[in-house]
């Protein structure tokens, strides 16, 4: 590789984790091209990418940045996935890569600057989806709210209920 694309992959690893909201860190032995690109498209469906580089490169790019401690899982032939999104989604794909068992293996990763470890990755890989964490969170925010609002309208409704009940008493006394 010539010096040129060694620090164009460099700065173009290093925009990548700038955007990142987690990066993991994968071991890759054996897996062929065909199984690679069937996990890039599934990751990447996840707003995620799989990006397989050398490890001074990948060393140089987190180099002073949040993404530091993902040097100490480097070495051997390795693969970085970003998160672009929710990284809950990403971490479900990654750790649903069963079928390619030791051939794929989780080392670790980083989000907000700080270590995951390989159980930190599969418990988030099963969080529900952000959209029904945030449903749940707006259910409880609104359930005060919605019970204050039963209980004073509770009053009138009786009374109105007792109205009725009377209303017909006499119009089937009539």
């Amino acid at each position: 590789m010539k010096r040129q694309d060694k620090v164009a992959l460099t700065r173009e690893l290093s925009e990548r984790l700038a955007r990142s909201t987690m990066v993991l860190v994968s071991e890759l032995r054996g897996v062929s091209a065909v199984e690679a690109n069937e996990l890039r498209k599934r990751i990447r469906e996840a707003r995620g990418e799989l990006k397989i580089a050398k490890n001074t490169l990948i060393a140089r790019a987190i180099e002073g940045g949040p993404y530091e401690p993902v040097r100490s899982q480097l070495g051997g032939p390795v693969a970085l996935i970003f998160c672009f999104g929710d990284p809950a989604s990403v971490a479900k794909v990654v750790t649903a890569s069963k079928e390619l068992a030791e051939r794929f293996r989780l080392r670790g990763g980083v989000m907000g600057g700080r270590p995951l470890s390989v159980q930190e990755i599969e418990e988030l890989a099963n969080l529900p989806p952000k959209e029904v964490i945030m449903a749940r969170l707006l259910g409880l925010l609104t359930a005060p709210a919605t019970r204050l609002v039963r209980v004073l309208s509770e009053p009138g409704n009786a009374l109105a209920r007792l109205l009725d009940a009377i209303g017909k008493k006499q119009g089937a006394n009539a």
